[in-house]
């Protein structure tokens, strides 16, 4: 086959190059510039700039193969970025790398490859593609603590039909890098990328302020029974579930308080007793299903996060509103802005994006 595949200058992409290029398929390697390359080039652990399209360059080099550097930063700035900084003014917790599939990397690239006469799409993802009797599934990878399919679920049926990811059924990282060594390529033992690729030190705060201002407006701390607590400098700062960097108003008595919600309107961050956050209730909305949408409530597991155990529920889809209706077994923090994909065991059935929080039960707020 002809394929083009996604090089972001790391171990992993490098490795899926290097393996098709291997097995004798015709490899066509692809990086996307998305941010400015002279902050990224300070910056350890980043992608998609600076150092990293050279490292891109010169693995393609080594396994002479075309190579293409796509400018991207615009659109990157606008959909992934901009979203990035919006999200936290509306008093929600982005999730910029399932945005960053969502648009650049598998809406862009799937469109280069069919430009570029390619079959297929493969990127070093840890999720598992597989051929069902209805078309291609996703499934968790064989690493757990790799599994990439939470940030995969925004992929389209289409999108996924043309996609491979050859590194998901591979048991863990040191195996990758065995592959890398073994073919010779100098980023073998590259560090992975860190925390969010386009924050300087990781200082999201200080990139929100820049963009979006008003979310770093000072406002009021209070307690969910309404109680004024004290001040804080901006709600970009808070995330649903948030136990630190809260001050004084981290304690009620002797009770651990948590971010309960972001009230952006009044500027407003509501804490309360970790035990009052959870809900068993959740609504998603921009769902991808990656089946046929169910016509009744559906059992599954879900992940609300994406380092947590999938956990049990109850799925019902709401198609005259695009929205889906989530209970849960077992209630838990529900941030809104946050990803929850729904699994059949290893396989994706679909995904959204959390639309409201978790009410917090005030009377066990006020206990």
């Amino acid at each position: 086959m002809r394929i083009l595949v996604a090089m972001s200058g790391g171990v992993d992409s490098s490795v899926v190059a290097g393996l098709l290029a291997e097995q004798g398929h015709e490899v066509v390697g692809a990086t996307l510039q998305l941010y400015d390359h002279g902050a990224a080039a300070k910056k350890k652990g980043a992608c998609c700039a600076g150092q990293d399209i050279h490292d891109a360059r010169d693995v393609a080099d080594r396994l002479g193969i075309p190579h293409y550097v796509l400018d991207r930063e615009q659109v990157f700035r606008r959909e992934v970025i901009g979203d990035f900084a919006d999200t936290y003014a509306r008093g929600e917790t982005p999730i910029p790398c399932i945005r960053c599939n969502q648009t650049v990397k598998f809406r862009d690239l799937v469109a280069l490859a069919r430009d570029l006469g390619c079959e297929a799409l493969a990127t070093g993802h840890y999720a598992r593609r597989v051929e069902g009797a209805d078309g291609a599934e996703l499934h968790r990878a064989a690493d757990p603590a790799r599994d990439q399919s939470y940030f995969l679920a925004a992929t389209t049926r289409e999108q996924l039909g043309f996609a491979r990811f050859p590194l998901g059924g591979y048991p863990d990282k040191a195996a990758v890098r065995a592959v890398a060594a073994r073919l010779g390529l100098a980023v073998a033992d590259k560090p992975d990328s860190q925390d969010i690729c386009f924050v300087p030190e990781g200082r999201y705060d200080s990139l929100v302020a820049k963009l979006r201002p008003d979310a770093v407006a000072p406002g009021e701390v209070v307690h969910a029974d309404g109680r004024v607590l004290g001040s804080h400098a901006g709600i970009a700062r808070y995330t649903v579930g948030q136990g630190r960097g809260l001050g004084n108003a981290s304690w009620d008595g002797d009770e651990r308080l948590y971010v309960a919600g972001v009230d952006a309107g009044r500027r407003r961050v509501v804490l309360a007793p970790r035990g009052a956050l959870e809900s068993a209730e959740a609504t998603l909305g921009e769902v991808n299903w990656l089946v046929d949408p169910p016509d009744a409530p559906r059992r599954c597991t879900v992940k609300l996060r994406a380092r947590e155990v999938p956990r049990d529920a109850v799925v019902a889809w709401d198609a005259d509103a695009g929205l889906a209706r989530v209970t849960l077994d077992v209630p838990g923090i529900v941030a809104p802005g946050q990803a929850c994909v729904m699994y059949d065991e290893d396989r994706v059935l679909g995904g959204g994006f959390l639309r409201v929080a978790g009410t917090v039960d005030r009377a066990r707020a006020a206990a």
